[in-house]
């Protein structure tokens, strides 16, 4: 390779690399388990949950009939959704050494399992999931809440 093809290589290597890290700092967390027919839809592209699958602010969480969902967020909550379950992420900041904190989940319909992580424990009146009929704003570290048609 000559010099100005080194430079080219090197130079689209690193703009691969940094879109990569930048996608990945837009990651809140990713799906753990999944059971039946289970989906994520981001960005109006729906995709069948697996593991590993990762989620993003906005991020639509549907289970079926059939359906279970598990997910973990950045800063280690935990949730669990049981079936004929629909959640949001409508907000999400994971910022600890700049005291940005900030989880707003919507509760459709369905069963949620909610196991506090770093947020909740640092800056409890920073969670909420919101439901139909109310607002559960989360002040233990963890909880089921069940929403009917």
């Amino acid at each position: 390779m000559s010099l100005s093809s080194n430079c080219v290589f090197l130079l689209a290597l690193s703009l691969l690399a940094f879109g990569a890290n930048a996608a990945s700092e837009d990651t809140i967390g990713f799906v753990k388990t999944a059971q039946g027919n289970a989906t994520v839809t981001t960005r109006q592209q729906q995709v069948k949950a697996e593991p590993g699958t990762p989620l993003y602010l906005g991020s639509i969480l549907k289970t079926g009939r059939d359906g279970g969902l598990g997910v973990t967020l950045r800063d280690n909550t935990v949730m669990s959704f049981g079936p004929d379950t629909e959640v949001t992420i409508d907000e999400y900041l994971y910022k600890p050494a700049k005291g940005q904190l900030k989880l707003a989940a919507n509760l459709v319909k369905g069963t949620l399992h909610y196991i506090s992580g770093v947020i909740a424990k640092l800056k409890p009146e920073a969670v909420s999931v919101n439901t139909p009929t109310g607002i559960i704003g989360v002040r233990g570290t963890r909880f089921v809440a069940k929403v009917e048609d």
